[in-house]
């Protein structure tokens, strides 16, 4: 059984690592943007915010001052045994966020949606947000993502119902036409990781585009062909617009883009965007069974990725 105190230092250190440090693929993401952007202005800019990165992760103090929401993933064992339950685990996981909150790795952004009210700690109604995912096995594994406003609010964030006989062109089309307008508005923050999700319902789309954007490793590439040439086709055309970073121009205009699907109504084909800020934060432990801990580079949310 996995003991409360192993729980609360894991969920801690879990949070101060995908606050300060990037994960390594997206370091080797932006080293890849510098290698190939050419347009100057650009360029400086992602040697700029790499140089920031590093100073960040040296000194241990959060890689970008908007820490977002507080976003949880854990993917359960069916045998793991946690002491206090799912139940203490979440308890576990709402002090860790206070308390780091309180040492400031992560910055008060969660309010009252209505009246402001800020209780100071980054914990309400319905946040910190938690997602499960049971597998075989008897290890628990715990993904923290700090998500910031940039790749959420206004431009990062939309959706549409496609018609089936507008098919993958529609699709694209209405990725693409959103990604320019977030971009032009100055809504995101560019060149962005961008999760897709194809089909289900409304939430179950908007809830794979998430999961694509935030826990999909820079690299990967869907298991399905059709949806692997939907990811590498929006992939060039975003690039193709030439925005660049923080819409200033040039190569990278995308650092990646990750598609998801599930079934879907034959009414019609439920699409949504999510895009994650440059500085994607996120980070991973898991915890056997035998009291190892385990750092992860990879969530392996989507197992055959």
């Amino acid at each position: 059984m996995t003991k409360r105190e192993v729980l609360e230092d894991v969920v801690l250190k879990t949070i101060k690592k995908s606050s300060c440090h990037i994960p390594p693929d997206v370091r080797a993401a932006i080293e890849m943007a510098i290698k190939q952007e050419r347009q100057p202005v650009s360029k400086k800019a992602f040697e700029a915010t790499l140089q920031s990165l590093d100073c960040c992760m040296e000194r241990d103090t959060p890689a970008c001052g908007d820490t977002g929401w507080p976003l949880f993933f854990f993917k359960i064992g069916n045998e793991a045994k946690l002491e206090g339950g799912f139940l203490g685990l979440e308890e576990v996981s709402k002090k860790a966020v206070e308390r780091a909150t309180k040492e400031g790795l992560l910055r008060k952004t969660m309010k009252h949606p209505l009246t402001g009210a800020d209780p100071g700690n980054n914990l309400g109604v319905n946040m910190p947000g938690f997602t499960y995912k049971f597998v075989p096995g008897d290890s628990i594994q715990i993904t923290f993502v700090p998500k910031g406003g940039g790749g959420e609010l206004f431009g990062g964030s939309r959706y549409a119902v496609i018609a089936f006989s507008d098919g993958i062109t529609g699709i694209e089309k209405f990725i693409i036409d959103s990604y320019i307008s977030g971009a032009r508005a100055g809504a995101i923050c560019p060149p962005s990781i961008l999760g897709v999700g194809i089909g289900g319902t409304f939430e179950i789309s908007a809830k794979l585009a998430k999961e694509a954007a935030v826990l999909r490793v820079i690299g990967s590439h869907h298991s399905d062909l059709q949806m692997a040439k939907i990811e590498s086709d929006l992939f060039e055309a975003i690039n193709e617009l030439k925005i660049g970073a923080m819409g200033s121009g040039g190569d990278i205009s995308v650092l990646a883009v990750h598609v998801e699907y599930a079934y879907t109504h034959i009414g019609g084909i439920m699409v949504a965007m999510n895009t994650n800020c440059l500085m994607a934060r996120r980070a991973t432990t898991r915890i056997h069974s035998n009291g190892q801990i385990e750092e992860l580079k990879n969530p392996f949310w989507f197992d055959e990725r």
